[in-house]
Protein backbone atom coordinates (compact mmCIF):
# COMPACT_ATOMS: atom_id res chain seq x y z
CA UNK A 1 0.00 0.00 0.00
CA UNK A 2 1.27 3.80 -0.93
CA UNK A 3 -0.10 7.02 -1.39
CA UNK A 4 0.51 8.64 -5.05
CA UNK A 5 -3.45 9.99 -5.41
CA UNK A 6 -4.31 12.80 -2.93
CA UNK A 7 -7.51 13.26 -2.40
CA UNK A 8 -9.62 15.77 -0.05
CA UNK A 9 -12.79 16.38 1.45
CA UNK A 10 -14.56 16.57 -2.50
CA UNK A 11 -13.80 12.96 -2.49
CA UNK A 12 -15.12 11.95 0.76
CA UNK A 13 -17.75 13.91 -0.06
CA UNK A 14 -18.70 11.84 -3.32
CA UNK A 15 -17.57 8.48 -1.86
CA UNK A 16 -20.84 8.58 0.94
CA UNK A 17 -22.88 9.77 -1.77
CA UNK A 18 -21.79 6.40 -3.75
CA UNK A 19 -22.11 3.72 -0.69
CA UNK A 20 -24.49 2.93 1.68
CA UNK A 21 -22.18 2.78 5.08
CA UNK A 22 -22.57 5.07 7.48
CA UNK A 23 -20.93 8.45 6.37
CA UNK A 24 -17.19 9.04 6.38
CA UNK A 25 -15.89 11.14 8.91
CA UNK A 26 -12.16 10.86 8.66
CA UNK A 27 -9.70 9.52 5.84
CA UNK A 28 -6.02 9.10 6.29
CA UNK A 29 -3.12 7.97 3.95
CA UNK A 30 -1.40 4.61 4.08
CA UNK A 31 2.55 4.93 3.50
CA UNK A 32 3.11 0.76 3.41
CA UNK A 33 3.29 -0.84 0.35
CA UNK A 34 4.60 0.54 -3.19
CA UNK A 35 1.86 -0.84 -5.98
CA UNK A 36 -1.55 1.20 -5.44
CA UNK A 37 -2.96 4.26 -3.45
CA UNK A 38 -4.66 3.51 0.14
CA UNK A 39 -6.52 5.48 2.50
CA UNK A 40 -7.58 4.18 5.65
CA UNK A 41 -11.84 5.60 5.93
CA UNK A 42 -13.17 5.66 9.31
CA UNK A 43 -17.13 6.68 10.22
CA UNK A 44 -18.28 6.26 13.49
CA UNK A 45 -18.31 2.41 14.25
CA UNK A 46 -16.38 1.37 11.36
CA UNK A 47 -13.08 1.49 9.30
CA UNK A 48 -12.84 0.40 5.36
CA UNK A 49 -9.82 0.90 2.99
CA UNK A 50 -10.23 3.02 -0.21
CA UNK A 51 -7.88 1.42 -3.09
CA UNK A 52 -7.10 3.75 -5.80
CA UNK A 53 -5.83 1.72 -8.69
CA UNK A 54 -2.23 3.18 -9.72
CA UNK A 55 0.03 1.95 -12.42
CA UNK A 56 0.41 -2.24 -12.80
CA UNK A 57 -3.10 -3.16 -11.99
CA UNK A 58 -5.65 -3.14 -15.05
CA UNK A 59 -9.10 -1.46 -15.27
CA UNK A 60 -10.31 -4.88 -16.71
CA UNK A 61 -9.04 -6.92 -14.39
CA UNK A 62 -10.24 -5.12 -11.10
CA UNK A 63 -13.68 -7.15 -10.96
CA UNK A 64 -11.49 -10.38 -10.72
CA UNK A 65 -9.65 -9.20 -7.57
CA UNK A 66 -12.84 -8.18 -5.93
CA UNK A 67 -15.40 -11.47 -6.84
CA UNK A 68 -12.27 -13.53 -5.84
CA UNK A 69 -12.18 -11.82 -2.04
CA UNK A 70 -15.86 -11.76 -1.67
CA UNK A 71 -15.81 -15.40 -3.00
CA UNK A 72 -13.12 -16.33 -0.40
CA UNK A 73 -15.28 -14.65 1.99
CA UNK A 74 -18.10 -17.05 1.97
CA UNK A 75 -15.56 -19.34 1.93
CA UNK A 76 -14.10 -18.54 5.51
CA UNK A 77 -11.22 -17.03 4.27
CA UNK A 78 -10.38 -14.17 6.20
CA UNK A 79 -9.23 -11.02 4.27
CA UNK A 80 -11.09 -7.80 3.48
CA UNK A 81 -14.65 -7.80 2.06
CA UNK A 82 -15.27 -5.36 -0.99
CA UNK A 83 -18.22 -3.55 -0.84
CA UNK A 84 -20.72 -2.87 -3.48
CA UNK A 85 -21.91 1.01 -4.25
CA UNK A 86 -25.55 1.66 -4.75
CA UNK A 87 -25.29 0.62 -8.14
CA UNK A 88 -24.76 -2.70 -7.74
CA UNK A 89 -20.78 -2.84 -8.61
CA UNK A 90 -17.38 -2.55 -6.83
CA UNK A 91 -15.65 0.43 -8.73
CA UNK A 92 -15.95 4.20 -8.35
CA UNK A 93 -14.10 6.46 -10.64
CA UNK A 94 -12.02 9.11 -8.24
CA UNK A 95 -9.22 11.62 -9.94
CA UNK A 96 -10.04 9.62 -13.01
CA UNK A 97 -8.73 6.36 -11.79
CA UNK A 98 -10.76 3.61 -10.62
CA UNK A 99 -11.06 2.84 -7.37
CA UNK A 100 -12.30 0.35 -4.83
CA UNK A 101 -13.92 -0.13 -0.76
CA UNK A 102 -13.21 -3.15 1.36
CA UNK A 103 -13.69 -4.05 4.38
CA UNK A 104 -11.32 -3.48 7.52
CA UNK A 105 -9.35 -6.35 8.65
CA UNK A 106 -9.10 -6.61 12.05
CA UNK A 107 -4.88 -6.81 13.15
CA UNK A 108 -1.89 -6.15 12.15
CA UNK A 109 1.49 -7.01 10.42
CA UNK A 110 4.39 -8.15 12.24
CA UNK A 111 7.93 -7.24 12.07
CA UNK A 112 9.16 -10.83 11.87
CA UNK A 113 7.59 -14.32 11.74
CA UNK A 114 8.37 -16.87 14.39
CA UNK A 115 8.49 -20.52 13.70
CA UNK A 116 4.52 -20.88 15.25
CA UNK A 117 3.83 -17.72 12.40
CA UNK A 118 5.43 -19.90 9.38
CA UNK A 119 3.70 -22.78 10.47
CA UNK A 120 0.05 -21.29 10.33
CA UNK A 121 0.96 -19.06 7.36
CA UNK A 122 1.82 -22.59 5.56
CA UNK A 123 -1.60 -23.80 6.66
CA UNK A 124 -3.63 -20.75 5.72
CA UNK A 125 -2.13 -20.72 2.35
CA UNK A 126 -3.04 -24.25 1.68
CA UNK A 127 -6.59 -23.31 2.59
CA UNK A 128 -6.47 -20.01 0.03
CA UNK A 129 -5.47 -23.06 -2.70
CA UNK A 130 -7.85 -25.27 -1.50
CA UNK A 131 -10.58 -22.81 -1.55
CA UNK A 132 -9.87 -21.82 -5.22
CA UNK A 133 -10.76 -24.72 -6.57
CA UNK A 134 -14.28 -24.12 -5.71
CA UNK A 135 -13.77 -20.63 -7.41
CA UNK A 136 -14.49 -20.33 -11.07
CA UNK A 137 -12.72 -17.41 -11.88
CA UNK A 138 -9.40 -16.82 -13.98
CA UNK A 139 -6.45 -14.47 -14.33
CA UNK A 140 -3.51 -14.89 -16.30
CA UNK A 141 -0.37 -14.13 -13.93
CA UNK A 142 0.55 -10.63 -15.67
CA UNK A 143 3.81 -10.78 -13.27
CA UNK A 144 4.78 -14.39 -13.90
CA UNK A 145 8.63 -15.24 -15.45
CA UNK A 146 7.10 -15.36 -18.53
CA UNK A 147 5.87 -11.85 -18.72
CA UNK A 148 9.05 -10.55 -17.14
CA UNK A 149 11.02 -9.48 -20.08
CA UNK A 150 9.45 -6.22 -20.69
CA UNK A 151 10.00 -5.06 -17.28
CA UNK A 152 13.80 -6.10 -17.82
CA UNK A 153 14.15 -4.19 -20.54
CA UNK A 154 12.07 -1.25 -19.10
CA UNK A 155 15.10 -1.12 -16.31
CA UNK A 156 17.78 1.57 -16.74
CA UNK A 157 20.87 0.47 -14.89
CA UNK A 158 22.44 4.36 -14.12
CA UNK A 159 22.51 4.36 -10.71
CA UNK A 160 25.99 3.76 -9.25
CA UNK A 161 24.57 0.78 -6.72
CA UNK A 162 23.70 -1.12 -9.87
CA UNK A 163 25.90 -0.37 -12.38
CA UNK A 164 27.86 -4.02 -12.93
CA UNK A 165 24.03 -5.97 -12.41
CA UNK A 166 22.73 -5.81 -15.70
CA UNK A 167 24.46 -8.73 -16.91
CA UNK A 168 23.95 -10.98 -14.06
CA UNK A 169 20.54 -9.90 -14.20
CA UNK A 170 20.09 -11.43 -17.75
CA UNK A 171 21.89 -14.40 -17.33
CA UNK A 172 20.04 -15.18 -14.45
CA UNK A 173 16.55 -14.67 -16.38
CA UNK A 174 17.47 -16.85 -19.46
CA UNK A 175 18.45 -19.66 -17.28
CA UNK A 176 15.60 -19.32 -15.02
CA UNK A 177 13.00 -19.07 -18.02
CA UNK A 178 14.88 -22.00 -19.65
CA UNK A 179 14.57 -24.19 -16.52
CA UNK A 180 10.91 -23.01 -15.63
CA UNK A 181 8.90 -26.61 -14.23
CA UNK A 182 5.74 -27.83 -16.77
CA UNK A 183 3.22 -29.17 -15.39
CA UNK A 184 2.63 -28.50 -11.84
CA UNK A 185 -0.75 -28.52 -10.04
CA UNK A 186 -2.62 -25.23 -10.36
CA UNK A 187 -4.81 -22.71 -9.00
CA UNK A 188 -5.57 -19.35 -7.64
CA UNK A 189 -2.43 -17.81 -6.18
CA UNK A 190 -2.46 -14.71 -3.97
CA UNK A 191 0.38 -14.04 -5.38
CA UNK A 192 2.23 -11.20 -2.84
CA UNK A 193 2.47 -12.94 0.22
CA UNK A 194 5.41 -10.51 2.16
CA UNK A 195 5.01 -10.03 5.93
CA UNK A 196 2.89 -6.89 5.27
CA UNK A 197 0.36 -8.42 4.10
CA UNK A 198 -0.17 -11.08 6.69
CA UNK A 199 -2.01 -10.13 9.84
CA UNK A 200 -1.87 -11.21 13.22
CA UNK A 201 -4.14 -10.36 16.61
CA UNK A 202 -2.80 -11.78 19.90
CA UNK A 203 -0.36 -13.17 17.91
CA UNK A 204 -2.64 -15.52 16.09
CA UNK A 205 -3.19 -15.35 12.34
CA UNK A 206 -5.96 -12.77 11.80
CA UNK A 207 -6.03 -12.52 7.82
CA UNK A 208 -4.39 -11.81 4.53
CA UNK A 209 -4.60 -8.55 2.49
CA UNK A 210 -3.58 -7.09 -0.78
CA UNK A 211 -5.33 -10.10 -3.39
CA UNK A 212 -3.99 -7.48 -6.48
CA UNK A 213 -1.87 -9.91 -7.76
CA UNK A 214 -4.06 -13.06 -7.19
CA UNK A 215 -3.58 -15.22 -10.66
CA UNK A 216 -3.61 -18.28 -11.99
CA UNK A 217 -0.40 -19.93 -11.52
CA UNK A 218 1.18 -22.73 -9.48
CA UNK A 219 0.55 -23.72 -6.00
CA UNK A 220 4.35 -24.52 -5.69
CA UNK A 221 5.05 -20.56 -6.70
CA UNK A 222 3.16 -19.36 -3.97
CA UNK A 223 5.41 -21.32 -1.27
CA UNK A 224 8.72 -20.03 -3.13
CA UNK A 225 7.23 -16.06 -2.54
CA UNK A 226 6.77 -17.46 0.22
CA UNK A 227 9.84 -18.71 1.33
CA UNK A 228 11.74 -15.62 -0.67
CA UNK A 229 9.15 -13.23 0.93
CA UNK A 230 9.07 -14.72 4.72
CA UNK A 231 12.05 -16.85 5.26
CA UNK A 232 15.10 -14.85 5.62
CA UNK A 233 16.37 -13.43 8.84
CA UNK A 234 18.10 -9.60 8.33
CA UNK A 235 21.67 -9.93 9.98
CA UNK A 236 22.71 -5.92 9.51
CA UNK A 237 23.23 -5.66 5.92
CA UNK A 238 22.84 -9.49 5.00
CA UNK A 239 20.18 -11.30 4.71
CA UNK A 240 20.19 -15.35 5.10
CA UNK A 241 17.78 -18.14 4.88
CA UNK A 242 16.02 -19.23 7.65
CA UNK A 243 15.46 -22.96 7.43
CA UNK A 244 13.50 -23.84 10.28
CA UNK A 245 11.33 -21.23 8.80
CA UNK A 246 10.84 -22.71 5.30
CA UNK A 247 10.41 -26.36 7.11
CA UNK A 248 7.72 -24.60 9.37
CA UNK A 249 5.84 -23.40 6.66
CA UNK A 250 6.59 -26.47 4.54
CA UNK A 251 5.00 -28.40 7.71
CA UNK A 252 1.99 -26.12 8.16
CA UNK A 253 0.88 -26.29 4.40
CA UNK A 254 1.23 -29.82 4.49
CA UNK A 255 -0.98 -29.98 7.20
CA UNK A 256 -3.71 -29.24 5.01
CA UNK A 257 -2.17 -29.96 1.46
CA UNK A 258 -0.02 -32.80 0.32
CA UNK A 259 2.88 -31.76 -2.08
CA UNK A 260 4.07 -33.99 -4.57
CA UNK A 261 7.40 -35.12 -5.27
CA UNK A 262 7.34 -32.82 -8.36
CA UNK A 263 6.53 -29.81 -6.66
CA UNK A 264 9.23 -30.30 -4.16
CA UNK A 265 11.86 -31.04 -6.85
CA UNK A 266 10.85 -27.61 -8.54
CA UNK A 267 11.15 -25.74 -5.63
CA UNK A 268 15.00 -24.27 -6.29
CA UNK A 269 13.65 -22.98 -9.82
CA UNK A 270 10.63 -21.34 -8.55
CA UNK A 271 12.24 -19.47 -5.72
CA UNK A 272 15.09 -17.82 -8.03
CA UNK A 273 11.90 -16.99 -10.19
CA UNK A 274 10.09 -14.96 -7.21
CA UNK A 275 13.62 -13.64 -6.26
CA UNK A 276 13.75 -12.45 -10.08
CA UNK A 277 10.32 -11.54 -9.92
CA UNK A 278 11.10 -9.18 -7.12
CA UNK A 279 14.28 -8.17 -7.83
CA UNK A 280 12.95 -6.67 -11.16
CA UNK A 281 9.91 -4.84 -9.92
CA UNK A 282 12.23 -3.39 -6.76
CA UNK A 283 15.10 -1.99 -9.44
CA UNK A 284 12.14 -0.13 -11.61
CA UNK A 285 10.22 1.40 -8.66
CA UNK A 286 13.55 2.73 -7.35
CA UNK A 287 14.46 3.92 -10.51
CA UNK A 288 10.80 5.01 -11.88
CA UNK A 289 8.99 6.51 -8.57
CA UNK A 290 8.36 10.32 -8.31
CA UNK A 291 9.71 11.85 -4.98
CA UNK A 292 6.16 13.82 -4.61
CA UNK A 293 4.95 10.18 -3.73
CA UNK A 294 3.92 9.72 -0.14
CA UNK A 295 6.06 5.77 -0.30
CA UNK A 296 8.88 4.07 1.41
CA UNK A 297 10.73 2.24 -1.51
CA UNK A 298 12.38 -0.88 -0.94
CA UNK A 299 15.71 -1.87 -1.46
CA UNK A 300 16.24 -3.91 -4.29
CA UNK A 301 19.57 -5.18 -2.99
CA UNK A 302 17.48 -7.47 -0.96
CA UNK A 303 16.27 -9.48 -4.03
CA UNK A 304 20.05 -9.52 -5.36
CA UNK A 305 21.26 -11.61 -2.63
CA UNK A 306 18.33 -13.76 -2.28
CA UNK A 307 18.59 -14.93 -5.91
CA UNK A 308 22.48 -15.78 -4.85
CA UNK A 309 21.30 -17.71 -1.99
CA UNK A 310 19.08 -19.70 -4.22
CA UNK A 311 21.47 -19.63 -7.28
CA UNK A 312 23.86 -21.62 -4.24
CA UNK A 313 21.11 -24.14 -3.69
CA UNK A 314 20.56 -27.47 -5.97
CA UNK A 315 17.46 -29.17 -4.43
CA UNK A 316 14.52 -29.57 -2.36
CA UNK A 317 16.78 -30.61 0.14
CA UNK A 318 18.92 -27.98 0.62
CA UNK A 319 16.24 -25.52 1.98
CA UNK A 320 15.28 -27.88 4.79
CA UNK A 321 18.36 -29.12 6.10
Amino acid sequence: MAVYTKISKKEISYINKKFEVDRIIKFDGIKQGIENTNYLLKSRNNKFILTIFEKRVSQKEIPFFMKLMDQLNNLKINCPKPLKNKSGNYQIRIKNKMASIVSFLDGKDKKKLNLKNCFDVGKMVAQIHLSSKKIRLYRKNSMGIKNLNPLLNSIKFKSKKFINIEKFLKNNFRDIKKKWPKGLPNGIIHGDLFIDNIFFKNNRLSGVIDFYFAANDYFMYEIAICVNALCFDKKKSKFLINKKKVKNLIKGYESIKKISIKEKKSLNILCRGAAMRYFLTRLYDYTNTPKTALIKIKDPREYYQKLVVHNNFKNYENYLN
